[in-house]
């Protein structure tokens, strides 16, 4: 997996830069949330590891910019803390975090983590590959939701994308449906008169 590593203390970055490239991960390392963040946006990761207590973007102002982010595949979120209170793990919840590393960090405790991040992630990906396919009627080409209703496909789409579409008309469908009805209005004018 890729992770990226935020934490502004050399000690603990070097530990867990190690830890991860021993278990065999591909690691960027960041010293602050800002730089962080500039670093995922130009080279995506499956994981960041992230301090809580940074300058210039503490870690769950990280997190919440991660979580922002549309359309972007998931980022499994873990945070280094050295805070044990019911209400922190609450807060830190609440910005998207997924997992918590007490400090000082610990090399087998992080491979745990590390191992549940692979497994989710890897489920993550599965319901996106299923949510990807669309149950479509062959006849109507409406497409059914979740919930087992059926949506004109361009509602279906404006809504989960916010898309919207211009129309026309394709070569084919022109030759086989418009200019066969302009010749059988012509017939039945001919017909008439």
């Amino acid at each position: 997996m890729k992770i990226l590593i935020a934490e502004d203390d050399s000690i603990g970055q070097k530990v867990a830069r190690v830890t991860v490239e021993r278990l065999g991960h591909e690691v960027a390392v960041a010293d602050d949330g800002e730089a962080a963040w500039e670093s995922l946006i130009k080279h995506p990761v499956h994981v960041v590891i992230s301090d809580w207590m940074m300058p210039e973007m503490d870690g769950l102002d990280f997190c919440r910019r991660v979580r922002e982010r549309p359309g972007r595949e998931y980022v499994y979120f873990i945070l280094l803390t050295a805070r044990t209170g019911r209400s922190d793990y609450l807060e830190a919840m609440d910005a998207g975090v997924d997992d918590f590393l007490g400090k000082p960090l610990k090399g087998d405790e992080l491979h745990i983590r590390l191992r549940v991040a692979e497994r989710i992630l890897k489920f993550m990906g599965q319901v996106t590959e299923l949510r990807r396919l669309l149950p479509i009627c062959s006849y109507c080409k409406k497409v059914r939701d979740d919930k087992d209703y059926w949506h004109g496909i361009e509602n279906y789409i404006h809504a989960h994308t916010g898309a919207d579409f211009s129309h026309g008309i394709c070569p084919d469908c022109k030759t086989k449906v418009v200019d066969s009805q302009i010749a059988e209005f012509m017939k039945r004018t001919e017909k008439r008169s």
